[in-house]
This record gives C-alpha cells, sequence and structure tokens, in this order.
C-alpha cells in the first residue's frame, strides 16, 4: 500500500500535525493508562492494609470478649452469657471470613483454618455444660487461639508491605519507562517538525526566489516549483507571468532601438546643417543668426544623447552590449565634455572647480564619456545661475574615483536610492520644469557596474 502525499499545502500542513501530533498522543495515552493503574493498584492495598488491620484488631478484639463470656459462664452459669459466646463465635466467622477473602500466603491460609476449626470445637466444648471437663479444656483452648491470631495478623502485615514494596518497584518502574519514552519523544518530534519544516518551506523558498527574481527584473532563468499541487499550480503562474514580462521587456526594448534608430538619421542631418551655418560654408550670420544656430546645435547635441541613453539602456537590457576597453588619459576626456556644455556654463557664469589628476585608465572610453556627460549635465542642469559645479577624478587604491557635485537643491534622501532605477524621474525639484527620460542616471550605473564599478 503507497500512502499518496497531499495534493494541498492545507493537506501537506495537517499530515505534518498528524505526525507530530500523533507520537505525543500516544506517549500521553500510554503515561495516563500507567498512572491510572497505579492509582488503582494503590487504592487496592491501602484498601486491603486498612481492611486487614481493622479486622485482625476486631479478631483478637472479639476472642478476648468471647473467653470471658466463656469464663464467667463456667463461673455463674448464665445461659445468656453461653449465648453471648455463641455470638461471638458469629463475629468471629464472620471477621475470619474477611480476612479469608484479603490476598494470603499458603500459612495464613492454613492458619485462618486452623483457627476456624478450633474455635468451632470450643464452641462445642462450651456446649457440654458449665461443670464439665470439656468446657475447662476449651476455656484452656484461647490462648492458643489468640496466638494463632497473632500469627494471622503479622502474617497480614508482613503480606501487605510486600505488596507496598512491589507497588514502590512498579512506580519506579513507571517512571523509568516514561522518562525513557519522554527522551525518544522529544527529539523524534524535533525531527519530524524539521522534516515537515523542510517539505513545506522547500516550495515556499522556491516561490520566494521566483519572486524575487522577476521584482529584480531577472526574466532569463524558468520558474519550476515542486511540492503540493496548489503550489506547483502556483508556479506555473508565476513562470506564465515571468514570460509576459519577458516579452514585454523584449518589446519594449525593441521598440527603443527601432525608435532610437529612426531619430538618429534626421539628427545626423540637423547637426550638419547647424555645423555648415556656423561654419560659414553657406554664407556668413549676423550675431543672432549665429546665436539661434547655437542653441539648434546645443540641443542637437541633447537630443542625441537623450538617443545614445536610449541605445545603451536598450543594449544593456537585452545583454548584447560589450565594452571596448582601451588605455587612454582621463583629463582630455573630462574637458571634452564640459567643453559641449560651455556656452551653458558661460551663460549662467557657473564657476567651474576642478581637480583632475592627470591619470591614464582602462576602461571603454565611450562608455565612460556617456557617464560624464549624464552626470555633468545633470549637475548643470540643476545648479542655479552663479553656482559652482565641482569635479574631481584621481585614483585611489588601485581604482578610479570620480566626485561631481554641485550647490543645486540635492535629491531628496527618500528618492536616493531609486534615482538609479530606469525610467525613474522623480518629483521635479524646486518647480523646475526641466524634465528628462528618466534612464540618464541608469545608464551611468549600467556603465559603471559593467565596469567593476559602484556609484552613488
Amino acid at each position: 500500500m503507497r500512502i499518496g502525499r497531499p495534493r494541498t499545502l492545507l493537506g501537506l500542513i495537517l499530515m505534518g500535525l498528524a505526525f507530530v501530533t500523533l507520537p505525543l498522543l500516544v506517549g500521553v495515552g500510554n503515561a495516563i493508562l500507567k498512572l491510572d493503574q497505579l492509582a488503582q493498584d494503590s487504592t487496592a492495598v491501602v484498601d486491603e492494609s486498612a481492611t486487614a488491620t481493622l479486622e485482625s484488631q476486631r479478631l483478637t478484639n472479639l476472642l478476648a470478649d468471647m473467653e470471658r463470656n466463656a469464663r464467667q459462664y463456667q463461673l455463674l452459669k448464665d445461659p445468656e452469657l453461653l449465648a453471648l459466646c455463641d455470638s461471638g463465635h458469629d463475629a468471629i466467622v464472620r471477621s475470619l471470613g474477611v480476612l479469608r477473602g484479603l490476598p494470603q500466603n499458603g500459612g495464613t491460609e492454613q492458619a485462618i483454618a486452623h483457627l476456624r476449626g478450633t474455635l468451632d470445637r470450643v464452641q462445642d466444648q462450651l456446649h457440654a455444660g458449665p461443670s464439665s471437663a470439656a468446657l475447662k479444656e476449651g476455656i484452656a483452648s484461647f490462648r492458643n487461639m489468640d496466638r494463632i491470631a497473632h500469627d494471622i495478623a503479622q502474617s497480614t502485615r508482613v503480606l501487605i508491605n510486600k505488596q507496598l514494596g512491589s507497588m514502590q518497584k512498579s512506580t519506579r518502574d513507571a517512571q523509568r519507562t516514561l522518562a525513557w519514552e519522554s527522551a525518544f519523544l522529544a527529539p523524534g518530534t524535533a525531527i519530524l517538525v524539521l522534516f515537515f519544516l523542510l517539505l513545506v518551506g522547500r516550495p515556499m523558498r522556491q516561490v520566494d526566489r521566483a519572486i524575487r527574481e522577476l521584482g529584480h527584473g531577472d526574466f532569463g532563468h524558468a520558474i519550476q516549483v515542486t511540492g503540493p499541487t496548489d503550489i506547483e499550480t502556483l508556479g506555473r503562474q508565476l513562470e506564465w507571468l515571468r514570460h509576459r514580462l519577458q516579452e514585454s521587456t523584449e518589446e519594449k526594448n525593441k521598440f527603443l532601438r527601432h525608435m532610437s534608430h529612426e531619430l538618429k538619421t534626421p539628427l545626423a542631418n540637423i547637426r550638419e546643417g547647424t555645423d555648415l551655418l556656423l561654419d560659414g560654408t553657406v554664407g556668413q550670420l549676423d550675431r543672432q543668426q549665429r546665436e539661434v544656430t547655437g542653441i539648434l546645435r546645443e540641443n542637437g547635441l541633447k537630443l542625441q544623447k537623450l538617443i545614445e541613453n536610449l541605445l545603451t539602456f536598450s543594449a544593456w537590457q537585452t545583454k548584447t552590449a560589450s565594452l571596448e576597453v582601451s588605455t587612454f588619459d582621463l583629463k582630455p576626456l573630462v574637458f571634452s565634455v564640459l567643453s559641449e556644455h560651455r556656452l551653458v556654463i558661460s551663460n549662467r557664469k557657473i564657476k567651474l572647480q576642478l581637480n583632475v589628476q592627470p591619470v591614464r585608465v582602462n576602461a571603454d572610453q565611450g562608455k565612460l564619456r556617456l557617464v560624464l556627460e549624464n552626470l555633468l549635465s545633470n549637475a548643470i542642469r540643476f545648479t542655479p545661475d552663479g553656482g559652482m559645479l565641482h569635479v574631481s577624478a584621481q585614483m585611489q587604491g588601485g581604482e578610479l574615483v570620480i566626485d561631481v557635485a554641485d550647490t543645486g537643491p540635492g535629491i531628496d534622501p527618500e528618492e536616493r536610492d531609486r534615482v538609479f532605477e530606469a525610467f525613474y524621474r522623480g518629483r521635479q525639484l524646486h518647480g523646475s520644469a526641466v524634465g528628462g527620460t528618466g534612464i540618464g542616471l541608469s545608464v551611468v550605473a549600467e556603465c559603471v557596474q559593467a565596469h567593476g564599478g559602484s556609484v552613488r
């Protein structure tokens, strides 16, 4: 016969409770039975001891009364005294009957039978007449019956003490048995509890791990949950959700790639046209025309950076981006990025504080340029007119450390943990109308992490 696994989590929990509770119930039931048996045996021994003590004392008293009545009958020859002797005989017989019903050994039973026989013979001798020799012989027999009664009482006490000793031994044996049962029951129950915790915890850990992976955007691992039917059903639903999220992410990235590539071609034409205008190829421009053309060129550069961010983000999401590592000087790269913003910096009278050490780095120059462009453009965007922009770069312990700081309003502490999430834009700071796509800092994080670094 094969016992099937429970089909539901509730069934598994109930089965675990049953397996854990059953040994406890067996142990408690066995303890109750043993204690009940000990209580019954103790009650019986106590009752027998009390009965034996009372009847032995009563037997001694009845014999003394019967002997006194017999001697008075011998002297007074009063028939009523003989009747009292008969009553005493009957009472002694009943007392012997009670003692006979108690647990006895062979010697005690023989003593009771001998006392009964002697008692009947003495009773007959008392009816022989007050002056007969038989009466004198019967009265003389009371001394022997007293001795026999004393022996019966002594034997009964010895037997009861033996029963009490047996009871004490049984009690100790029961205590020892219960102690061993408890010693085996406690670890056994703990093992069963641990087993069912593992049995229930395994599918729940699988579900928890699957949900965490989905929450972190990791859709590359198939979700498989083993366990009760309802938990397996939940696992299949999570696997379906993983496919849907993966498809949605791929569609989003595909859309971003296509749109970015579609935008790059007309943007390239716009930039070429503005460069031709600024170079005077199609004729010299006056001051106002050059100013308008400069604004067009500047915004064209911004739009190009946004498109590059979209392409880079899409590439990282699809895991197709790779690093093109080379060795280059850092300072010219920083100055090149700053030169692209020279007009804005100059017009808004932003002061620069540079502390860039002349170091050579081994990295992807294009990705590092994209990092600097995003960080510097964000800093310039939120720095007030006449503010300060600080840029420093130096080697520390074999690692390149770049700091970008500004005198703007800063980032809300509640948003600092989320600003590097894709498409998270946060609240507009201090009523600023300057917005973005929400992927600039996420691209920064992807590029820095691809180099094995960190950003905060």
